[in-house]
């Protein structure tokens, strides 16, 4: 009964276009009264310390250093270097904007602050030189979404906020895992770029490569100071956070010197805007998470699971195709508070380790980020790229398919996550 209120709720009302965090607090609201409760004070109390978490205090000082990477000339500097790395191979804008998301997932930890940083220089000049610009947006969209994955990642420290895993040790997952789906990503460019006869090369004289270099330096070393810092115990993911905005800061202001005084207040509220969308969502997803906890639908769908828990893969594979389905229509962050507290008791029952679910858990709904109808990064593309939603879906395709690819290989052999992660823990 309860199960059935709370999905009724959550799909009914998200039908009529209410904000997916409105739709939650409706949903905390009904299944408060299904299980016989009428305290509506403590659904406010939920909210409230849903958010009152020091792992979250994060993703302000990510989302505002991100802005000001944007504004500041940080991410230009990044195609730039990335151009010098890869730009003198066949079609090598293409990868360089693989490249540059790799580096740049490393400053911002946002699929939609990659793909508008990112979309903003490299689309125009791969329109400049005669690419099919629906296929190359779609292509900055869907290696967007190597920046949730390669730390620091937002949606990894809303995952620890919600499964008490340490956030230092999801951070770590992610890494060898975004540098896969950004190998695949280039190798599928390689074929694109032969079957349209792309001819394009990007090639510097000496002194500018020494001038670039220079230039991209500062955020080059600025991913290494915030993996390195947080691997060896320096800082904490929040630390980090506040770390990366002073860096920002002073690079952007006094080493670039593109930063104004008078950009200050649209990059705060920028911040602000992103921060608190995302927060809204977490504390509501907390008031419902209580009552869905209330009502033992974790147990109940436990027990619906309860026949695949000694198939582990065959789990996987159902819970991929649920989690791949729910990303199509909802976003990144909700879909992590709603089915993390449901899923990981039964992934743990079933021995599955907790670290590789979380990974693979991620890039699920990360490749929902470009896949329609929701697909929030693909909004950004068609803005920066200045094409429609229908046009730029259909081009998507071959790059989601190459991402479920990556996906299914890291289910099917858990060492790719895992050895890595041991590795570099020290394990």
């Amino acid at each position: 009964m309860e199960l059935a209120v709370f999905l009724i709720c959550l799909f009914g009302f998200m039908l009529l276009g209410i904000p997916i965090a409105i739709v939650l607090v409706i949903c905390a609201f009904a299944l408060m009264f299904v299980t016989g409760g009428s305290n509506f004070l403590s659904i406010a109390q939920a909210i409230v310390a849903g958010i009152n978490s020091f792992p979250l205090m994060a993703i302000p000082f990510f989302m505002l250093a991100g802005e000001i990477m944007s504004q500041g000339g940080l991410s230009a500097r990044i195609v730039k270097f990335a151009n010098l790395v890869v730009g003198r191979v066949r079609g090598g804008l293409g990868y360089a904007a693989i490249l540059a998301s790799i580096i740049f997932a490393g400053l911002s930890g946002s699929a939609v602050a990659d793909a508008a940083a990112l979309g903003s220089v490299l689309i125009p000049l791969m329109r400049d030189n005669g690419y099919k610009i629906d296929t190359a947006t779609a292509f900055i969209c869907a290696g967007a979404i190597i920046a949730p994955i390669i730390p620091p990642s937002i949606p990894m420290i809303v995952m620890g906020t919600a499964t008490s895993l340490s956030v230092t040790k999801l951070f770590m997952s992610g890494i060898v895992p975004g540098l896969i789906l950004g190998l695949f990503l280039m190798i599928i460019w390689y074929f694109i770029v032969r079957k349209h006869g792309y001819e394009d090369r990007v090639i510097y004289s000496k002194d500018e490569a020494i001038a670039i270099l220079k230039e991209s330096l500062p955020a080059i070393v600025l991913p290494i100071i915030i993996v390195g810092g947080i691997r060896l115990g320096i800082v904490t993911p929040t630390e980090a956070g506040a770390l990366a905005v002073v860096y920002a800061l002073i690079v952007c202001k006094f080493i670039y010197k593109e930063l104004d005084l008078s950009k200050f207040g649209d990059i705060f509220a920028a911040a602000a805007k992103s921060t608190s969308t995302v927060m809204l969502i977490v504390g509501a997803a907390n008031a419902v998470g209580f009552y869905i906890t209330s009502a033992q639908i974790p147990a109940k769908m436990a027990s619906v699971l309860e026949p695949l828990i000694d198939t582990p893969m065959l789990l996987l594979l159902k819970i991929n195709l649920l989690l791949f389905i729910m990303g199509m229509i909802m976003d990144l962050t909700p879909n992590i508070l709603i089915f993390s507290p449901v899923l990981f008791p039964v992934i743990q029952k079933a021995g599955i380790d907790p670290y590789f679910f979380a990974l693979i858990m991620c890039l699920n709904l990360c490749i929902g980020l470009i896949t329609p109808p929701v697909g929030t990064v693909l909004y950004v593309g068609c803005g920066v790229g200045k094409i429609d939603f229908v046009t730029l879906s259909k081009a998507i395709v071959p790059f989601i398919i190459v991402e479920i690819v990556v996906m299914l290989l890291c289910t099917f052999f858990p060492s790719l996550v895992l050895v890595p992660l041991n590795f570099i823990m020290g394990r």
